[in-house]
C-alpha cells in the first residue's frame, strides 16, 4: 500500500515539481494551495505526511497546524521560506515533526520524509502496560502512552519535542547523551537547524522542572552533552 501525502503549498510551481519527484518516489500526492481547503483535507483524509507551507492564503501554516493537532498527530513537515529561528521553533513548539527552508533539495526533503514516516511507525507499536509506559526519577514521572509528566501531583506543560528530549534522557538514565546522539534521537539524523538547538531545548526543560521544583535533574558534562543521573 503507497504512502499517501498532503501537500499544502500555494507557490504552484514548487508543489508540481515537488508533486512530480514524490510520485516518481511512489508516493501517493494530494494538493491544496490554500490553507483552509488544506486543512479540510487534511482532517476528512487519510493521509501518512503532510507538507505544510507557512505562508498561505485563508489560513497561515501555523493555524492549519494548531487546528490540526487537536484531533491529529499525523506526521507534518513543514515548508517555509523564512530562516528565523522563531518561525521554526515556533512550529515544532506546536507539533511540527520537522521542517525545511525554501528553496529545498529534493533529496533532502524525501530524507526528511522517510525520517518522519519512521517515527511514526514506531509510535504505533503495539500498546504496553501502565508500568511499561512509565519512567520515573524521584518525584518526577513520565507517562509515555499519555504523554504526561507530573512532579509530585503537580502536572508540567512540555512540548512535543521538550517531551521526546526528557524521555531521551530518561530512558538513558547514567550515560552521558552527547549533543549529536539527542539530536539524532530527538530531532532526526538529518537535521539541519541550529547547532544549539540541544542547549535551548535543556534549558527550557530546567526552566519548567529543575527550576521550578528545586532540584537539579539534568546536569551538563562540559564539552560532552547532558545527563540524567541515577539516583
Amino acid at each position: 500500500m503507497s504512502v499517501k501525502i498532503l501537500l499544502i503549498e500555494d507557490e504552484e510551481k514548487i508543489a508540481r515539481f515537488t508533486e512530480l519527484e514524490l510520485v516518481h518516489e511512489g508516493y501517493e500526492v494530494e494538493k491544496a494551495a490554500d490553507g483552509r481547503t488544506g486543512l479540510s483535507m487534511a482532517e476528512n483524509g487519510a493521509y501518512d505526511l503532510i507538507l505544510l507551507d507557512i505562508m498561505l492564503p485563508e489560513l497561515s501554516g501555523m493555524e492549519v497546524l494548531r487546528r490540526l493537532r487537536k484531533t491529529s498527530q499525523v506526521p507534518v513537515i513543514m515548508l517555509t521560506a523564512r530562516d528565523a529561528v522563531m518561525d521554526k521553533v515556533s512550529g515544532l513548539d506546536m507539533g511540527a515533526d520537522d521542517y525545511i527552508t525554501k528553496p529545498f533539495a529534493i533529496e533532502e526533503l524525501l530524507a526528511r520524509i522517510r525520517v518522519a514516516l519512521k517515527k511514526a511507525v514506531k509510535t504505533d507499536a503495539p500498546a504496553r502496560s501502565d508500568q511499561e509506559n512509565r519512567l520515573v526519577y524521584g518525584q518526577l514521572s513520565m507517562d509515555t502512552a499519555r504523554h504526561t509528566v507530573t512532579y509530585g501531583d503537580t502536572a508540567i506543560d512540555l512540548t512535543k519535542r521538550e517531551f521526546l528530549l526528557l524521555r531521551t534522557l530518561l530512558e538513558n538514565k547514567s550515560i552521558v547523551m552527547s549533543r549529536d546522539t539527542l539530536l539524532e534521537r530527538v530531532w532526526g539524523y538529518d537535521y539541519m537547524g541550529e547547532t544549539n538547538v540541544v542547549d535551548v531545548y535543556v534549558y527550557y526543560l530546567r526552566s519548567k522542572i529543575d527550576d521550578v521544583f528545586g532540584e537539579k535533574i539534568i546536569h551538563t558534562v562540559r564539552g560532552i552533552g547532558y545527563v540524567i543521573k541515577d539516583k
